[in-house]
């Protein structure tokens, strides 16, 4: 699906979608825990919850899901008998939290994946958890465990995806023996962590934390609970920057208390007065689509720094935003491992989305300010989520025409 927008501010409110990151610890946690467990404030249209539940029931977790409120109850898992095939469509989140929890549930299982998601990386998992019970055939999607995880000694470099280190804290209390987690190098995208021990503390999980370790007692119960899921800082992002680049959305339903990385943006934005920024992204790397087009719209020149995992997305991210902008008239590039942007107006463009939602939503916030319209090749990507996105935007008097 192709769609050209014309250009024009965004006006009245809006309710984003519920967090992922959020969604994907409490629905893969329950799937340890006794009992049956209630989520409530649940979309469940994004491609990638769809996936965070359909692994849930691979490996042996009962679901009941009313669509019509978004709640889930999901009952812990009953490790099923033989092979069982998992499949993360292209949910990154997904698939990293979900291979240690089957393995410390002692499921035989295979992943697999579509998409960019066979090019992610499982070389840490397959490194330390070979070493813990766990027998690895292959090196990548379709990749296939047999085995149950054991405790003991892990060491993971602190500047990989932190999606492996919250993989491992979810599984490792259910393993019978203790466990240290010992980071290499200091923790890279924290927040994302922070949010790992947040949902484990209300499954009655204990972690002790302390520099660039984690102690993890062995033998624990995850508790069955009921929880509500905050909306998504990462959705919210975009009508944050629209706003300050002239639009006036109302964001509803946002916990500015939330542990969320993204909730950096709401302070950028606040801040923004129009003069070049300088963002370390290492922490937020979601927010860098929309981020580069708060920065195209600068006097000067801004700087978007610590983006190098961002070659590994749903699209090579740092190519992609740089394309973004440059197809639509602005000037940016990569130097070393940050995006550099020069300020001034966009004219407008095609801009291919590269099957990467953010890439897509972002260029749609772009077309706010551009003096000319906006062609946005392989819109449909939103659907992985955020899928009401458009129906959305043009409901705030966006002006769409789907080509």
């Amino acid at each position: 699906m192709d769609i050209a927008i014309t250009p024009s501010k965004l006006h009245g409110g809006i309710s984003v979608p519920t967090s992922k990151s959020d969604a994907h610890r409490y629905i893969i946690a329950s799937a340890l825990a006794n009992g049956n467990t209630t989520l409530k404030d649940l979309c469940l249209t994004p491609k990638d919850i769809q996936a965070a539940l359909g692994t849930c029931k691979a490996v042996g977790a009962s679901l009941n899901i009313n669509e019509s409120d978004g709640t889930a109850v999901i009952s812990g898992a009953v490790c099923p008998q033989g092979n069982v095939v998992v499949d993360c469509v292209e949910s990154g989140t997904t698939l990293r939290l979900i291979i240690p929890v089957a393995a410390a549930l002692g499921v035989n299982a295979t992943f697999i994946g579509e998409g960019k998601l066979p090019q992610r990386p499982l070389s840490p998992y397959i490194e330390q958890m070979s070493k813990h019970g766990i027998k690895f055939l292959g090196s990548g999607l379709p990749l296939t465990i047999e085995g149950k995880l054991t405790g003991g000694e892990y060491e993971l470099e602190g500047n990989i995806s932190s999606q492996f280190i919250s993989g491992l804290l979810l599984a490792l209390p259910k393993c019978e023996e203790d466990s240290h987690l010992k980071l290499l190098s200091p923790l890279q995208s924290k927040p994302y962590v922070d949010m790992t021990l947040n949902c484990l503390k209300n499954f009655g999980i204990q972690i002790d934390c302390g520099k660039d370790e984690y102690f993890i007692k062995g033998g624990q119960t995850y508790k069955a609970c009921t929880h509500s899921i905050e909306s998504d800082w990462s959705q919210a992002a975009f009508f944050c920057v629209a706003n300050a680049l002239g639009s006036d959305v109302d964001i509803k339903n946002m916990d500015h208390k939330s542990v969320q990385g993204d909730r950096a943006i709401y302070d950028i934005c606040g801040r923004f007065d129009g003069k070049a920024i300088d963002v370390d992204c290492m922490d937020t790397p979601d927010i860098v689509p929309v981020l580069s087009v708060l920065a195209s719209q600068c006097e000067g020149v801004s700087y978007i720094r610590n983006i190098s995992r961002l070659r590994l997305k749903e699209s090579d991210r740092i190519e992609t935003v740089c394309n973004m902008i440059n197809s639509l008239g602005g000037n940016a590039e990569c130097i070393g491992e940050d995006i550099v942007i020069k300020g001034g107006r966009l004219s407008g463009g095609e801009v291919d989305a590269c099957n990467d939602h953010r890439i897509a939503m972002a260029s749609a916030i772009a077309a706010t300010v551009s003096t000319g319209k906006v062609i946005i090749k392989g819109a449909q990507c939103v659907t992985k989520s955020y899928p009401n996105f458009f129906e959305e935007y043009a409901r705030l008097g966006g002006i769409l025409q789907q080509l």
